[in-house]
């Protein structure tokens, strides 16, 4: 079974029982909580466009791994076009459903997780390759959805982590046996873990032999012993929990983004899903590698698929209010197209120049710099889109009442007179897609672009460290024949 249908999806979440909290109180069962449930519905989402001839090719592709075809979020990029496949994926899905599709991150961590259990391998004589390569087997036959977690230290920065009062502000390893490792601390931002089959840990804090405990990269079920999700709770929440029909909502099926902090309370992982433990000179090359293909992801696929919702909005609101004409909203929805496709640029270009990494592993990242400057393009490009929008949108996006006022006989004909703007659209249409536009402008997509796959200032750094311009620096010589420095005569 290397595709997975929905209904199978939905009925191996009611076999996993992860331990939730949300708004004080815990949630005995994901699928009944209106809030989970956006998650649910999300990764579920996926499992259909698999089996739909329409999106099957830019779904699913072929696994010699497991010689099936298999859903391209279990998958590793073995070429450039798996890359741009992998790309046109976060669009498609971004702009389908709205939100995230929470299988990104757990599909970025398997592309740093086959790449330096290669060069581990090569290098140290370990054998986590191959115990990859066989957990990555399982999760393409059982059409597995992984979360990601790269664990960020929770300390001082102005300390190294040894000098933290609270070691467990990284996750660590505390203990280790002849079945397995046994960790410690958490995981303060992460989307929709528990609403997934699995759990692939990254570290994040390792940078010396003295914090080799904190090199550890894992894959745990969602529901391990020791395991508890804390969930993210806004007023969106709490509107979605009120809401008596989800069509009153900005999005009504798949929600706003849902997150959770992930704690691992000695939890415990056996050897053979283990995948990096003590090596800390390759933890930062780990990460660099999820790095540059999550900015990929979070730059110039899915957020280009977020705009394309916003857009859709911003035009269908000029249509409804008769504006087709008026110059500066022509003008406006142009510059969002131009940054749309600045983005869309960015990610082609990060997936059409990317490399095998480490040469001979197999494993085809996207290129480095343009991932990163992908990801920097996009958080400026998405908060002006929004600012577009919430002009086009006007105050209405904000200051709307509740679709239910279409209900209730005392002001239901003043809501359809005065919010139909004069045209023959359904006044309930025209409410929707203003709400929609406020699930957008004043929801939590804005922050959570600007810092998900790191906030502006670690692409710098990263675009830093990787031009060195001496290229540019020839290019000026030879178009000018500057000579070389001459010895000075002592």
């Amino acid at each position: 079974m290397a595709l997975m249908t929905p209904e199978q999806f939905e009925a191996s979440l009611k076999r996993l029982k992860p331990k939730v909290f949300m708004n004080g109180k815990r949630v005995p069962d994901i699928l009944q909580n209106k809030n989970t449930r956006t998650v649910v519905e999300a990764n579920k989402a996926s499992y259909a466009w698999a089996l739909d001839p329409r999106y099957r090719e830019i779904m699913t592709c072929y696994s010699p791994l497991v010689e099936e075809v298999v859903n391209r979020y279990t998958y590793v990029s073995a070429s450039i076009d798996d890359l741009v496949k992998k790309a046109e994926a976060g669009t498609f899905t971004a702009e389908m459903l709205g939100t995230c599709i929470y299988r990104c991150v757990g599909y970025d961590a398997f592309h740093a997780l086959a790449a330096t259990t290669w060069e581990m391998d090569r290098d140290l004589g370990t054998g986590y390759r191959p115990r990859f390569l066989e957990y990555l087997k399982m999760v393409q036959r059982e059409d597995l959805s992984a979360a990601g977690a790269l664990t960020e230290p929770r300390g001082s920065r102005s300390k190294k982590i040894v000098d933290w009062p609270d070691p467990y502000l990284a996750l660590k390893v505390v203990e280790k046996n002849d079945q397995g490792i046994v960790v410690r601390g958490a995981k303060i931002n992460i989307s929709g873990a528990y609403a997934s089959h699995e759990l692939v840990v990254l570290p994040q804090g390792a940078h010396s032999e003295a914090e080799a405990d904190y090199a550890v990269a894992f894959a745990t079920p969602t529901d391990a012993p020791g395991i508890t999700y804390v969930c993210q709770y806004s007023p969106y929440s709490a509107e979605r929990d009120q809401a008596e029909d989800p069509e009153e909502l900005g999005n009504p099926v798949f929600g706003q983004r849902e997150t959770a902090m992930v704690i691992f309370d000695n939890v415990f992982v056996p050897w053979e899903r283990v995948f990096h433990c003590g090596e800390y000179q390759y933890s930062g090359k780990m990460v660099a590698r999820f790095a540059r293909t999550h900015r990929m992801t979070c730059g110039g696929t899915c957020k280009v698929g977020f705009m394309n919702q916003i857009i859709g909005a911003c035009k269908l609101i000029q249509e409804y209010k008769g504006l087709d004409k008026v110059a500066h909203i022509n003008e406006q929805l142009t510059e969002m197209v131009v940054l749309r496709e600045t983005g869309r640029a960015c990610g082609q270009a990060a997936a059409r120049q990317g490399k095998e990494e480490p040469p001979g592993s197999g494993v085809f990242l996207p290129d480095e710099l343009m991932g990163n400057v992908a990801k920097l393009n996009i958080c400026e490009a998405f908060w002006r889109v929004m600012a577009l929008a919430g002009d086009i949108g006007g105050g209405l996006v904000v200051t709307m009442p509740s679709l239910k006022e279409l209900k209730n006989p005392e002001v239901k004909d003043f809501m359809e007179e005065f919010y139909s703007f004069g045209s023959d659209e359904p006044t309930a249409n025209i409410l929707k897609v203003h709400k929609l536009l406020q699930h957008w402008t004043a929801g939590q997509h804005g922050v959570g672009t600007w810092h998900g796959a790191g906030p502006p200032a670690t692409q710098r750094i990263a675009i830093q460290r990787t031009v060195n311009f001496e290229h540019e620096k020839e290019l000026v010589k030879r178009t000018l024949n500057l000579r070389e420095k001459e010895q000075k005569e002592k």
